[in-house]
């Protein structure tokens, strides 16, 4: 009985019905997901309303640059997520414990590195990214500070990580919540009161998110569950990196050279000026909530997949990946039909300007039918990351999102130099991920690998 009430605010995921699971797990992480966008959302829209274009197509250029760094963390967020699971699914208490230890230690040495790699490459990025003379100033403004504050965000990510990988999605969500409410009551402080400008969002952001890391971290040090977070046994375990690396850091290497890439892809956009770059903001906003109920349930399917399989139950984590691609699917199709439908009324919440909005209508309506290739992509690669297979989506997505992207845009640009070209881009990269996940999941014997891989612990 004392065991179990140290599991108390955690999942087990090898018992139980499957969809039940995976939705009671997605839900918290959607919610939560969502927070988090709006953070980046919410400074999109206080300055299209209240600042200006320029501000606007400012904000919106710079994730590309601020994804490199962030996706490369969250990359190895998903190997310390993936060997937590695994060992607390096989009910392995000490190294859970030494995973936790060796995951915040990880992450306080990537706060202090990639603080400093995002405020001196700033200026290399945007230039890369062809960024107009009437965008450059803001834009390099809003990275220096979002870069200065960036730890924040990191490490918030990875706490939350960290209770997730154990089945504990609520109260990662509750602090977003808060956080993110209290973005919003900033941004609008700094803009609106204080007349800040993009500097003020960009301040907000990282307040909001620096108080969310310390809240996770708090919950970790306080916990009187498995997992709790001893500050004094800090340690780089090298069993322990070794196995988050060997998934964190080929999952981490593909996010940020498929966001290198998206730099590659806003370069091209930059090229049709400040009111295409204004409505391919609005867009990949309003694409990036598209993404979030697949990306979720892509995140399930990991946590899912690792702690079945620590549990030796590979029928039933085979299971779980089809109901999470059943369940992506049918939300996926509702979301995509409303969001066509409604792209006028969506783009008019972020920007009034005529040029903005034409073009953001129609990056809307030409992408994202093309969205329901997302659920294979984002299932699927999850599925194989928590079975111990990073390697495969790492080259796959590489080839898809990065290789494949960019020869259509160097050849389809060479040809017509358009919009209808270059919004293409994404889709296509899309679509041929899917086949290619589809084809490995099939036919490669994953399973086989990650039963012996079991076996071989």
């Amino acid at each position: 009985m004392a065991h179990a009430a140290k599991r108390s605010t955690a999942v087990d995921m090898t018992v139980g019905s499957i969809t039940k699971l995976l939705i009671s797990f997605a839900v918290p992480m959607l919610l939560g997901n969502l927070f988090q966008l709006l953070y980046n959302t919410v400074d999109v829209l206080v300055v299209g309303n209240f600042v200006g274009k320029e501000a606007l197509a400012a904000v919106g250029s710079t994730a590309p640059v601020v994804n490199i760094l962030v996706m490369f963390f969250n990359g190895v967020s998903v190997g310390a997520g993936v060997v937590i699971s695994h060992y607390y699914g096989a009910h392995d208490e000490r190294n859970v414990h030494q995973a936790i230890e060796t995951t915040m230690a990880i992450t306080f040495l990537l706060s202090i590195l990639f603080t400093a790699i995002g405020v001196l490459t700033t200026p290399l990025m945007l230039r890369l990214m062809s960024t107009p003379d009437d965008v450059i100033r803001e834009a390099s403004t809003y990275l220096e500070i979002y870069f200065a504050g960036i730890s924040g965000l990191l490490i918030y990510n990875m706490g939350s990580g960290i209770l997730r990988a154990v089945g504990d999605t609520k109260r990662p969500l509750m602090f977003l919540c808060f956080s993110s409410l209290l973005n919003i009551v900033l941004d609008l402080t700094f803009v609106i009161t204080f007349g800040l400008g993009i500097a003020g969002v960009a301040y907000a952001t990282i307040i909001s998110q620096f108080i969310s890391a310390v809240m996770v971290l708090v919950l970790l040090t306080i916990t009187r569950d498995i997992y709790r977070f001893v500050w004094r046994d800090l340690c780089f375990n090298r069993k322990i990196v070794r196995q988050i690396m060997s998934i964190g850091l080929p999952t981490g290497v593909q996010s940020t050279i498929t966001s290198f890439s998206n730099v590659i892809v806003q370069a091209y956009v930059n090229g049709f000026g400040s009111g295409c770059m204004a409505g391919w903001s609005c867009y990949s906003k309003i694409d990036q909530f598209v993404f979030l109920p697949m990306q979720s349930m892509g995140q399930a399917a990991t946590t899912f997949v690792s702690q079945n399989i620590g549990a030796s139950q590979m029928e039933r984590a085979k299971k779980g990946t089809k109901s999470a691609l059943t369940i992506s699917y049918i939300v996926t199709a509702v979301i995509i039909s409303v969001l066509w439908i409604a792209a006028p009324q969506f783009i008019r919440m972020f920007t009034q300007d005529e040029d903005a909005m034409w073009y953001g209508v129609f990056f809307i309506r030409y992408c994202v039918p093309f969205l329901m290739a997302g659920p294979i992509n984002q299932v699927v690669s999850g599925a194989l990351r928590g079975a111990g297979d990073a390697k495969a989506p790492m080259f796959i997505l590489l080839f898809s999102f990065v290789v494949f992207r960019q020869i259509y845009l160097f050849i389809g640009t060479k040809i017509a130099r358009t919009v209808y070209v270059v919004g293409f881009g994404y889709p296509i990269g899309w679509i041929m991920c899917a086949i290619l996940l589809t084809l490995y999941y099939r036919f490669s014997h994953w399973e086989e690998k990650a039963l012996n891989s079991q076996k071989e612990e």
